[in-house]
């Protein structure tokens, strides 16, 4: 759906809804005509007809854009992005001064996916939402924030962000950890968060689960295997933020699942941090979106369209290439600087291959799904 289709759409509808209703009324009337009115205007502006495609008029800027008003977006994310969008917002704030003579400034959430996925649910009025899993984005769809198609309307199906999962260990990997099959060893410990609450528990459980069935396992052993894993884990922490800081920072556990970029900007801190990155792995696509409702009613459509548009430039993902992200614009991927940064994974599994997310949350994570039974068969 275009930019103009969405507008058009809901005058549609408008007229639709009056003609429902008897013209027993003046006010029924004139309400009527007005809305037909701007319904013409729209259509004759959209089809071009006698209108003027001059590239120095924007018809289709929005009322705040063409009176250089100032606005405010608000940025509602997953807790490792922060650092990457902290890095990519002041130049995206100068670039549109520059082009439009507007300063925008940006309100910024971040936290666990899921949990962020609720709060824009329960009425967190996020203009932008950059999630974890492109699960949490079509449960924000589902709920009517945002249109059916919104990864069509950008590259790459939406995603914005990759990264693939990494074992961290303590200072001279003395467990031997190396693979995914040795964190269902009996003496060791992992960190990990709870998928119930964050997007990277998802991909962490997904890693687990891929590990066996991209090796020949089926869902018998697949299970079998997580649950030993789950068994070793001592505490389910509420985000992959707080996993770290329980893994880093207290000292719990021998091996820590996070986010490749998670490892590298630690390592950029000056933390000293030992990791593998697992020959089998899975590739963890974080997506954008604009959340519709709330644009339309913020009046900040034009403006939160272009920053998501500005964070698949060069420019941009040069900046999560910086902080650690796989960069999905393909021409930057087969950059030495990238080819040395990130190995080279043999075998890559997707969320593709197991049917998509709503297929994955219905099987692993609803209620009564595969995790839950999992968590029932841990020991305690």
């Amino acid at each position: 759906m275009t930019l103009w289709q969405r507008p058009l759409k809901r005058l549609q509808a408008m007229a639709e809804q009056k003609t429902r209703f008897r013209l027993n009324s003046l006010k029924g009337f004139v309400s009527l005509f007005l809305v037909g009115a701007v319904l013409s205007v729209t259509l004759a502006a959209c089809s071009g007809g006698d209108v003027s495609n001059s590239t120095t008029e924007t018809p289709a800027a929005s009322p705040a854009v063409a009176a250089n008003k100032d606005v405010e977006l608000t940025l509602v994310s997953f807790a490792v992005t922060k650092a990457a969008h902290e890095a990519i917002i002041p130049k995206f704030v100068e670039q549109w001064k520059k082009e439009h003579n507007q300063t925008v400034t940006f309100k910024q959430s971040y936290g666990g996916s899921g949990s962020q996925t609720r709060a824009v649910i329960d009425g967190l009025e996020a203009d932008i939402v950059h999630l974890a899993l492109a699960g949490d984005t079509q449960k924000i769809e589902k709920a009517g924030l945002i249109q059916p198609g919104w990864e069509k309307e950008v590259p790459n199906n939406g995603i914005i962000s990759k990264s693939v999962a990494a074992l961290i260990t303590r200072p001279g990997n003395p467990k031997g950890i190396k693979t995914w099959g040795d964190l269902a060893k009996g003496d060791v410990k992992l960190i990990t968060a709870d998928p119930k609450t964050s997007g990277i528990a998802r991909w962490n459980f997904l890693a687990l689960w891929n590990a066996v069935i991209k090796t020949g396992g089926d869902d018998a052993k697949a299970t079998e295997f997580v649950t030993k894993v789950y068994n070793n884990v001592p505490i389910l922490t509420k985000d992959a933020r707080e996993a770290t800081d329980t893994f880093a920072k207290q000292g719990q556990g021998d091996a820590l699942i996070n986010y490749e970029n998670e490892v590298i900007l630690a390592q950029q801190k000056g933390e000293k941090v030992e990791y593998v990155v697992p020959q089998v792995n899975i590739s963890i696509d974080n997506p954008i979106a604009v959340v519709d409702q709330n644009v339309d009613k913020h009046n900040t459509r034009e403006v939160a369209e272009g920053f998501v548009k500005f964070l698949y430039t060069p420019e941009a993902q040069q900046e999560f290439v910086k902080l650690g992200f796989r960069p999905v614009n393909e021409k930057l991927s087969q950059t030495k600087e990238v080819t040395d940064k990130f190995p080279k994974v043999k075998t890559l599994g997707t969320v593709q291959d197991f049917g998509g997310w709503e297929a994955i949350d219905q099987k692993f994570f609803a209620d009564g799904g595969v995790f839950d039974k999992i968590q029932a068969q841990r020991k305690r």
